[in-house]
Protein backbone atom coordinates (compact mmCIF):
# COMPACT_ATOMS: atom_id res chain seq x y z
CA UNK A 1 0.00 0.00 0.00
CA UNK A 2 1.18 3.71 -0.76
CA UNK A 3 0.65 6.08 1.87
CA UNK A 4 -0.23 9.32 0.09
CA UNK A 5 1.33 12.42 2.22
CA UNK A 6 -1.61 15.20 1.41
CA UNK A 7 -1.16 18.98 2.29
CA UNK A 8 -3.67 20.32 4.91
CA UNK A 9 -5.54 22.49 2.54
CA UNK A 10 -8.61 22.70 1.38
CA UNK A 11 -7.95 19.98 -1.91
CA UNK A 12 -5.75 18.23 0.71
CA UNK A 13 -8.68 17.74 3.47
CA UNK A 14 -10.89 16.91 0.63
CA UNK A 15 -8.72 13.70 -0.40
CA UNK A 16 -8.82 12.81 2.99
CA UNK A 17 -12.65 13.01 3.62
CA UNK A 18 -12.87 10.71 0.63
CA UNK A 19 -10.72 8.20 1.77
CA UNK A 20 -12.48 8.07 4.67
CA UNK A 21 -16.09 7.59 3.30
CA UNK A 22 -14.68 4.81 1.26
CA UNK A 23 -13.67 2.82 4.46
CA UNK A 24 -9.98 3.93 4.19
CA UNK A 25 -7.77 4.91 6.87
CA UNK A 26 -6.65 8.83 7.32
CA UNK A 27 -3.81 9.86 10.14
CA UNK A 28 -4.40 13.79 10.43
CA UNK A 29 -3.40 16.13 13.17
CA UNK A 30 -4.96 17.35 16.62
CA UNK A 31 -3.79 19.28 19.24
CA UNK A 32 -2.42 16.58 21.13
CA UNK A 33 -1.05 13.90 19.06
CA UNK A 34 -1.78 12.90 15.67
CA UNK A 35 -4.85 10.23 15.60
CA UNK A 36 -5.25 7.56 12.70
CA UNK A 37 -9.38 7.80 11.31
CA UNK A 38 -11.51 5.73 10.15
CA UNK A 39 -15.37 6.45 10.09
CA UNK A 40 -16.40 5.20 13.41
CA UNK A 41 -19.97 3.67 12.20
CA UNK A 42 -18.42 1.08 9.77
CA UNK A 43 -16.77 -1.69 11.98
CA UNK A 44 -14.98 -2.65 8.84
CA UNK A 45 -12.96 0.95 8.69
CA UNK A 46 -11.99 0.53 12.18
CA UNK A 47 -10.66 -3.23 11.87
CA UNK A 48 -8.27 -1.37 9.16
CA UNK A 49 -7.13 0.83 12.19
CA UNK A 50 -6.70 -1.84 14.40
CA UNK A 51 -4.82 -3.93 11.62
CA UNK A 52 -2.30 -0.99 10.83
CA UNK A 53 -1.80 -0.22 14.19
CA UNK A 54 -1.43 -4.09 15.33
CA UNK A 55 -3.58 -3.18 17.95
CA UNK A 56 -5.37 -5.71 20.13
CA UNK A 57 -9.18 -5.78 19.70
CA UNK A 58 -9.31 -5.14 23.69
CA UNK A 59 -8.31 -1.53 23.67
CA UNK A 60 -10.97 1.02 23.08
CA UNK A 61 -10.62 4.49 20.80
CA UNK A 62 -12.34 7.38 20.81
CA UNK A 63 -14.64 8.98 18.29
CA UNK A 64 -13.97 12.59 17.49
CA UNK A 65 -16.69 14.89 16.41
CA UNK A 66 -16.68 18.29 15.36
CA UNK A 67 -19.66 19.25 17.23
CA UNK A 68 -20.94 19.24 20.63
CA UNK A 69 -24.47 18.42 18.97
CA UNK A 70 -23.29 15.01 17.52
CA UNK A 71 -22.70 13.29 20.52
CA UNK A 72 -26.43 12.31 21.00
CA UNK A 73 -25.70 9.81 17.87
CA UNK A 74 -23.12 8.42 19.57
CA UNK A 75 -24.17 8.46 23.78
CA UNK A 76 -27.73 7.24 24.66
CA UNK A 77 -27.55 10.02 27.42
CA UNK A 78 -26.13 13.79 27.59
CA UNK A 79 -26.34 14.43 31.99
CA UNK A 80 -25.45 17.69 33.18
CA UNK A 81 -22.20 17.32 33.96
CA UNK A 82 -21.31 16.01 30.62
CA UNK A 83 -22.97 19.48 29.20
CA UNK A 84 -21.33 21.45 31.59
CA UNK A 85 -17.48 19.93 30.94
CA UNK A 86 -18.20 20.09 27.14
CA UNK A 87 -19.37 23.51 27.30
CA UNK A 88 -16.21 24.24 29.13
CA UNK A 89 -13.51 22.16 27.51
CA UNK A 90 -14.91 21.40 24.12
CA UNK A 91 -13.09 21.54 21.61
CA UNK A 92 -9.98 21.03 23.51
CA UNK A 93 -8.16 17.85 25.03
CA UNK A 94 -10.71 15.99 27.50
CA UNK A 95 -12.12 12.89 26.08
CA UNK A 96 -15.95 11.96 27.75
CA UNK A 97 -17.18 8.47 28.60
CA UNK A 98 -21.14 7.46 28.70
CA UNK A 99 -22.95 4.58 27.66
CA UNK A 100 -22.56 4.39 23.53
CA UNK A 101 -25.64 4.33 21.25
CA UNK A 102 -26.03 0.86 19.24
CA UNK A 103 -24.83 2.04 16.09
CA UNK A 104 -21.87 2.24 17.48
CA UNK A 105 -19.84 -1.00 16.72
CA UNK A 106 -18.31 -2.51 19.50
CA UNK A 107 -15.03 -3.07 18.07
CA UNK A 108 -14.70 0.78 18.48
CA UNK A 109 -15.64 -0.09 22.42
CA UNK A 110 -14.01 -3.38 22.63
CA UNK A 111 -17.17 -4.80 23.08
CA UNK A 112 -17.68 -2.27 26.26
CA UNK A 113 -21.29 -0.63 26.74
CA UNK A 114 -19.63 2.67 26.68
CA UNK A 115 -17.61 4.82 24.05
CA UNK A 116 -15.32 7.43 24.46
CA UNK A 117 -16.19 10.94 22.66
CA UNK A 118 -14.00 14.24 22.05
CA UNK A 119 -14.02 17.05 20.12
CA UNK A 120 -10.36 18.48 19.32
CA UNK A 121 -9.82 21.49 18.85
CA UNK A 122 -7.57 21.79 15.47
CA UNK A 123 -8.45 23.43 12.14
CA UNK A 124 -7.50 20.24 10.09
CA UNK A 125 -9.36 17.75 12.04
CA UNK A 126 -12.46 19.77 12.51
CA UNK A 127 -12.32 20.12 8.52
CA UNK A 128 -11.74 16.71 8.26
CA UNK A 129 -14.89 15.41 10.60
CA UNK A 130 -16.90 18.17 8.62
CA UNK A 131 -15.83 16.90 4.85
CA UNK A 132 -16.18 13.64 5.92
CA UNK A 133 -19.74 14.06 7.37
CA UNK A 134 -19.37 11.37 9.61
CA UNK A 135 -17.27 10.67 13.23
CA UNK A 136 -13.87 9.44 13.25
CA UNK A 137 -13.02 6.72 15.73
CA UNK A 138 -9.37 7.48 15.70
CA UNK A 139 -6.87 6.28 18.07
CA UNK A 140 -2.86 7.69 17.92
CA UNK A 141 -1.39 7.16 14.68
CA UNK A 142 1.46 4.99 15.66
CA UNK A 143 2.28 1.23 15.89
CA UNK A 144 0.24 -0.06 19.06
CA UNK A 145 1.98 0.38 22.34
CA UNK A 146 4.90 2.75 20.97
CA UNK A 147 5.82 6.46 21.21
CA UNK A 148 2.74 8.91 20.03
CA UNK A 149 3.43 10.46 17.23
CA UNK A 150 3.77 14.69 17.04
CA UNK A 151 4.21 15.15 14.00
CA UNK A 152 3.48 13.90 10.24
CA UNK A 153 7.12 12.14 10.06
CA UNK A 154 6.60 10.23 13.51
CA UNK A 155 3.73 8.16 11.66
CA UNK A 156 5.62 7.67 8.21
CA UNK A 157 8.34 6.78 10.50
CA UNK A 158 5.69 3.56 11.86
CA UNK A 159 2.93 3.50 9.49
CA UNK A 160 4.47 4.43 6.13
CA UNK A 161 3.04 2.11 3.86
CA UNK A 162 0.62 0.54 6.15
CA UNK A 163 -1.95 3.14 5.71
CA UNK A 164 -3.62 5.19 2.82
CA UNK A 165 -2.86 8.82 3.63
CA UNK A 166 -1.33 11.22 6.15
CA UNK A 167 -2.53 15.33 6.59
CA UNK A 168 0.99 16.52 6.85
CA UNK A 169 -0.10 19.26 9.92
CA UNK A 170 3.67 19.48 11.18
CA UNK A 171 4.05 19.96 14.47
CA UNK A 172 1.11 19.82 17.38
CA UNK A 173 0.38 22.43 19.91
CA UNK A 174 0.05 20.39 23.36
CA UNK A 175 1.92 17.01 22.06
CA UNK A 176 0.39 15.26 25.31
CA UNK A 177 -3.02 12.70 24.36
CA UNK A 178 -6.42 14.47 25.81
CA UNK A 179 -7.40 13.51 29.33
CA UNK A 180 -10.00 10.91 29.74
CA UNK A 181 -12.83 11.03 32.18
CA UNK A 182 -15.49 8.56 32.93
CA UNK A 183 -18.71 10.01 33.56
CA UNK A 184 -20.32 6.46 34.44
CA UNK A 185 -20.01 6.02 38.09
CA UNK A 186 -21.46 7.65 40.94
CA UNK A 187 -18.46 10.11 41.08
CA UNK A 188 -16.87 11.41 38.05
CA UNK A 189 -13.26 9.55 37.41
CA UNK A 190 -9.96 10.45 35.23
CA UNK A 191 -9.07 7.33 33.45
CA UNK A 192 -5.89 8.79 32.11
CA UNK A 193 -4.32 12.12 32.53
CA UNK A 194 -3.66 14.62 29.35
CA UNK A 195 -3.88 17.43 28.52
CA UNK A 196 -6.64 18.69 30.46
CA UNK A 197 -5.36 18.76 33.99
CA UNK A 198 -6.46 17.79 36.88
CA UNK A 199 -6.88 20.69 38.57
CA UNK A 200 -8.95 22.76 35.69
CA UNK A 201 -11.50 19.42 35.41
CA UNK A 202 -11.31 20.27 39.51
CA UNK A 203 -12.90 24.02 39.49
CA UNK A 204 -16.18 22.64 37.59
CA UNK A 205 -16.31 19.04 39.02
CA UNK A 206 -15.18 19.63 42.13
CA UNK A 207 -16.03 15.47 42.99
CA UNK A 208 -13.78 14.65 40.57
CA UNK A 209 -11.10 11.47 41.05
CA UNK A 210 -8.47 10.47 39.49
CA UNK A 211 -8.40 6.71 39.23
CA UNK A 212 -5.35 4.63 40.96
CA UNK A 213 -1.98 4.95 38.98
CA UNK A 214 -1.55 2.07 36.54
CA UNK A 215 -4.68 0.69 37.08
CA UNK A 216 -6.07 -1.01 33.26
CA UNK A 217 -9.43 0.69 32.50
CA UNK A 218 -11.86 0.88 29.98
CA UNK A 219 -10.09 4.01 28.88
CA UNK A 220 -7.39 3.72 25.84
CA UNK A 221 -3.46 4.35 26.63
CA UNK A 222 -3.76 2.92 30.05
CA UNK A 223 -1.86 -0.82 29.57
CA UNK A 224 0.68 -1.33 32.43
CA UNK A 225 3.30 -1.20 29.20
CA UNK A 226 2.62 1.88 27.19
CA UNK A 227 4.11 4.79 25.03
CA UNK A 228 7.17 2.70 24.57
CA UNK A 229 10.03 3.94 22.87
CA UNK A 230 12.47 1.23 21.18
CA UNK A 231 15.17 2.40 23.28
CA UNK A 232 15.19 1.19 26.63
CA UNK A 233 13.74 4.04 29.10
CA UNK A 234 14.55 4.29 32.65
CA UNK A 235 13.28 6.76 35.17
CA UNK A 236 15.78 8.30 37.34
CA UNK A 237 15.36 7.31 41.10
CA UNK A 238 17.02 9.90 43.53
CA UNK A 239 19.99 8.34 45.69
CA UNK A 240 23.60 6.49 45.44
CA UNK A 241 24.59 4.46 42.87
CA UNK A 242 24.84 0.91 43.56
CA UNK A 243 28.47 -0.69 44.61
CA UNK A 244 30.61 -1.29 41.63
CA UNK A 245 29.15 1.17 39.77
CA UNK A 246 25.92 1.91 37.67
CA UNK A 247 25.22 -1.41 35.65
CA UNK A 248 24.91 0.94 32.16
CA UNK A 249 27.46 3.58 30.94
CA UNK A 250 26.28 7.55 31.11
CA UNK A 251 27.91 8.38 28.09
CA UNK A 252 26.19 5.57 25.92
CA UNK A 253 22.72 6.96 27.62
CA UNK A 254 20.66 10.03 26.84
CA UNK A 255 18.66 12.04 29.55
CA UNK A 256 15.29 13.71 29.36
CA UNK A 257 15.57 16.61 31.80
CA UNK A 258 13.09 18.90 32.45
CA UNK A 259 14.86 22.14 33.34
CA UNK A 260 18.45 21.96 33.75
CA UNK A 261 21.08 21.07 31.83
CA UNK A 262 23.08 17.59 32.83
CA UNK A 263 26.35 16.49 32.59
CA UNK A 264 27.64 12.95 32.32
CA UNK A 265 25.50 12.10 29.70
CA UNK A 266 25.98 11.20 25.59
CA UNK A 267 23.06 13.63 25.00
CA UNK A 268 20.46 15.48 26.80
CA UNK A 269 17.06 17.16 25.52
CA UNK A 270 15.77 19.72 28.24
CA UNK A 271 12.02 20.10 28.16
CA UNK A 272 11.72 23.52 29.14
CA UNK A 273 14.57 25.83 30.06
CA UNK A 274 12.31 27.76 32.25
CA UNK A 275 10.03 25.26 33.74
CA UNK A 276 6.93 25.75 31.95
CA UNK A 277 5.05 22.29 32.15
CA UNK A 278 2.77 23.14 29.19
CA UNK A 279 5.94 23.68 26.99
CA UNK A 280 7.34 20.60 28.37
CA UNK A 281 4.26 18.62 27.36
CA UNK A 282 4.54 20.19 24.05
CA UNK A 283 7.86 18.97 23.75
CA UNK A 284 8.02 15.81 25.42
CA UNK A 285 6.98 12.98 22.61
CA UNK A 286 9.06 14.68 20.33
CA UNK A 287 12.17 14.88 22.71
CA UNK A 288 11.83 11.12 23.34
CA UNK A 289 11.60 10.51 19.56
CA UNK A 290 14.64 12.03 18.85
CA UNK A 291 16.65 10.35 22.03
CA UNK A 292 14.97 7.11 20.22
CA UNK A 293 16.36 7.66 17.23
CA UNK A 294 19.84 8.83 18.83
CA UNK A 295 21.29 4.76 18.70
CA UNK A 296 21.60 5.12 22.39
CA UNK A 297 21.86 2.05 24.51
CA UNK A 298 19.03 3.61 27.03
CA UNK A 299 17.59 6.70 27.96
CA UNK A 300 17.16 7.67 31.57
CA UNK A 301 14.41 10.45 32.29
CA UNK A 302 13.83 12.78 34.97
CA UNK A 303 10.56 12.89 37.17
CA UNK A 304 8.38 15.68 36.65
CA UNK A 305 6.25 17.88 39.32
CA UNK A 306 2.90 15.84 39.98
CA UNK A 307 0.82 19.04 38.63
CA UNK A 308 -1.13 20.27 35.58
CA UNK A 309 0.21 18.55 32.66
CA UNK A 310 3.27 17.01 34.79
CA UNK A 311 1.09 14.14 36.08
CA UNK A 312 0.06 13.08 32.37
CA UNK A 313 3.94 12.98 31.50
CA UNK A 314 4.47 10.98 34.83
CA UNK A 315 1.59 8.34 33.72
CA UNK A 316 3.57 8.36 30.32
CA UNK A 317 6.76 7.58 31.71
CA UNK A 318 6.00 5.12 34.29
CA UNK A 319 4.01 2.89 31.31
CA UNK A 320 7.08 3.45 28.81
CA UNK A 321 9.69 2.43 32.14
CA UNK A 322 7.28 -0.33 33.31
CA UNK A 323 8.94 -0.35 36.55
CA UNK A 324 12.52 -0.32 35.23
CA UNK A 325 14.63 2.65 37.07
CA UNK A 326 18.12 3.96 37.20
CA UNK A 327 19.77 4.40 40.39
CA UNK A 328 22.48 7.36 40.42
CA UNK A 329 23.79 10.67 42.70
CA UNK A 330 21.56 13.76 41.12
CA UNK A 331 24.39 15.60 42.35
CA UNK A 332 27.79 14.43 40.34
CA UNK A 333 25.49 14.91 37.08
CA UNK A 334 23.74 18.40 36.83
CA UNK A 335 25.50 21.20 34.87
CA UNK A 336 26.93 23.83 37.59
Amino acid sequence: METKVLAPDEAGIAAAADVIRRRGTVAFPTETVYGLGADALSARAVARVFAAKERPRFDPVIVHVADPGEVRSLWTEVPPVARRLMDRFWPGPLTLILPRRQRVPPIVTAGLPTVAVRMPDHPVALALIRAADRPIAAPSANRFGRLSPTHHDDVLDQLDGRIDAVLAGGPTSIGIESTVVSLVEDIPLVLRPGGTPLEALQELVPDLRMAPPMAPSASPGTLPRHYVPATPLLLLERGTAPEGGDPLDRLACGFLAFQEEWTGFGRVEVLSPRGDLVEAGARFFAAVHRLDRAGLAAIVAEPLPEEGLGTAMMDRLRRAASGKAFVGQERVWRAR
